[in-house]
């Protein structure tokens, strides 16, 4: 990994760990990066975890010293999001590249295409707490599989629970950060994660959740609400660059595994006579 790599992953982290807190969605900036850098696709799901966590654990703490303290808010929902992520981690970690990219696709289509109308919080409850408790069950096991997308999905889960756009940021930070605290684990044991750009994209992350709190806190919904609705789109339009990431990463990787098997198959040049 060179010097580009390096400030790549790290700059890519920071501008993720901004959208992220603000609104949602830049893991589909960072998951396309790790790809490209050449990460297998699960690889690369798994590896940017690292980042996602230390994102959300500044967030909280930025959002904590500007007087904005979610915790109590998140507790109802932590539970069904934690037992979620980890249904969805332990089922992901298990399929193959090619089964992963054509799944990914596939949900992110139908977790995406709701919420391209941004959410918008009304201040009141809407969901009753057996509906609520499913609905965060079901956004923890795909944040456990995919996490790409769900900030922005949480969001309109909190709104539907009453909360205005500032406290819904400051309440889905804890709740990302519990949902992928119960995921990790699972990678790290499945082997899923490249420690060193984890780390790398981790630095960037950090910088940029403290600083998207920040930002949250001081421009309210008026810069949430347009930063919003510009990643339901963005993270919808960059679906299709992550898909081609991945299809020509794995076309990278078959070719090279036909190269392997035909050196072991014919270790001697064509036409040179056989050793005995």
């Amino acid at each position: 990994m060179d010097s580009l790599d390096i400030a790549i992953l790290v700059s890519g982290g920071l501008a993720a760990g901004v959208i992220n807190t603000l609104a949602g969605g830049g893991s589909m900036l960072t998951v396309p990066l790790l790809v490209l850098l050449g990460l297998p696709g699960t690889l690369a799901n798994g590896t940017n975890r690292a980042g996602i966590l230390v994102s959300n654990l500044a967030a909280v703490w930025s959002f904590r010293r500007a007087g904005v303290d979610a915790l109590q808010h998140a507790v109802p929902v932590l539970l069904p999001v934690a037992l979620g992520s980890l249904i969805g981690a332990l089922a992901i970690s298990r399929v193959t590249d090619e089964t992963f990219e054509r799944s990914f696709g596939l949900v992110m289509l139908a977790v995406l295409l709701p919420t391209l109308r941004a959410p918008k919080p009304t201040g009141t409850t809407t969901w009753s707490p057996a509906v609520r408790t499913t609905a965060f069950l079901a956004i923890g096991v795909y944040g456990g599989a995919f996490q790409a997308g769900v900030g922005v999905v949480l969001l309109l889960a909190l709104g539907r629970s009453g909360y205005d756009l500032v406290t819904a940021n400051a309440v889905k930070v804890v709740v990302i950060a519990v949902l992928t605290l119960a995921a990790i684990p699972v990678f790290a044991i499945q082997d899923q994660i490249a420690w060193l750009p984890a780390a790398l994209l981790a630095v960037g992350f950090g910088v940029g959740g403290a600083l998207g709190a920040r930002f949250a806190t001081r421009g309210g919904a008026r810069l949430i609400r347009p930063v919003l609705a510009v990643a339901v789109r963005a993270s919808a339009s960059a679906l299709k660059t992550l898909r081609v990431s991945l299809k020509r990463q794995r076309s990278r990787n078959e070719r090279t595994s036909a190269i392997s098997l035909s050196e072991i198959r014919c270790p001697w040049p064509p036409g040179s006579i056989r050793p005995s």
